[in-house]
């Protein structure tokens, strides 16, 4: 990750936490696609969401070779994405497991 050695108006950490609450205060999909979309360039973005699309495999126990015949995402990025699922900050097992509710809760609105 790129850190720059000297930015005298704002602290790295600070601009990051801005970062985070600006993330935390959007209240729906279509507000966070808007901001995503300004934030990142589509490569970036596409990044994002295939580490983000492998995570359900991972966590069925799918192998490695089956995510990335089934998703077209490389190898390493499945590798990157398990290890950080395995030894990471434990956010893709938050979020995984808030998106698995969310939609639990759409399927029983709609049944």
């Amino acid at each position: 990750m790129k850190r720059r050695s000297r930015d005298p108006e704002t602290p790295v950490e600070s601009a990051e936490q801005s970062l985070y609450e600006a993330l935390l205060s959007l209240k729906n999909v279509e507000e966070m696609a808007a901001f995503l979309g300004d934030l990142c360039t589509p490569a970036e973005l596409e990044v994002l969401v295939d580490r983000w699309r492998v995570v359900p495999f991972l966590l069925d126990g799918v192998p490695y070779r089956e995510i990335h015949e089934r998703t077209a995402v490389s190898i390493t990025t499945i590798g990157r994405v398990a290890r950080y699922l395995n030894q990471g900050n434990g956010g893709y097992l938050a979020a995984a497991a808030r998106a698995a509710r969310r939609q639990a809760q759409t399927t029983r609105k709609k049944a």
